[in-house]
């Protein structure tokens, strides 16, 4: 067991790269944002043109991109073969696609390795799908953050309705939820699933400070 490692798993919305933010601020730890690497993948994949449905095409073409977590002026910035690509890497087309492009393994394999290198550098907190399960399986605490599907897509709306977007349809929202857990719960690699023993932590009912001082509780305790 690793006591400078906490994984952080769950589904999409469920609060777990806000979290993991506040709590390595707390820690005085490194944040690991492992979705937003595999956003970035996904990214160069969109941009290259490749067929995304064709395994052979990603294998062909993964090593092309180089992804990089960086750390400036405080805030942890993505880059994609040089680019900071923070921003356009949180455009909601780029997240499904993700979603997608990270069932393949030679794209796992890559990050999951970089990821590994970057626990062992430093203490970290990493959030993502298969975290505990695969990435960091020696984490010291491991945590599934979920949340019902009405609250996740409220959260979503809500975010891109403060962003400006007025077109937003919750329902559709919802809807599109609910195909990528399906998605990610049943790609043959690193599927999402909760660790046996991770501690499950439904933020449904609960505010960020609430689920910040539970985690930290949590760690504290082990």
């Amino acid at each position: 067991m690793k006591k400078n490692q906490i994984a952080i798993d769950g589904p999409a919305g469920a609060g777990k790269s806000t979290i993991a933010k506040m709590i390595a601020a707390q820690l005085g730890w490194i944040y690991v944002d492992t979705g937003a690497m595999y956003r970035a993948m996904a990214l160069y994949f969109d941009r290259k043109g490749t067929d995304v449905n064709d395994e052979a095409a990603i294998d062909r073409d993964v090593d092309g991109a180089a992804v990089e977590l960086a750390v400036v002026d405080g805030t942890q910035v993505v880059r994609l073969n040089g680019e900071d690509v923070s921003t356009v890497i949180r455009e909601q087309r780029i997240g499904e696609l993700a979603s997608w492009t990270s069932r393949y393994g030679s794209v796992r394999s890559k990050l999951t390795e970089l990821q590994r290198v970057l626990a062992e550098q430093q203490p970290v907190i990493m959030d993502g799908r298969d975290i505990g399960t695969t990435v960091l399986p020696d984490a010291g605490l491991k945590i599934y953050l979920t949340a019902s599907t009405a609250v996740r897509a409220k959260r979503r709306y809500d975010e891109l309705v403060e962003k400006g977007v007025r077109d937003a349809d919750l329902s559709a929202i919802e809807k599109e939820i609910a195909a990528r857990d399906e998605q990610d719960m049943n790609r043959e690699i690193s599927p999402l699933r909760k660790a046996d023993d991770a501690v499950e932590v439904d933020t449904s009912d609960m505010t960020i400070d609430e689920v910040v001082a539970r985690v930290i509780a949590l760690y504290q305790e082990r």
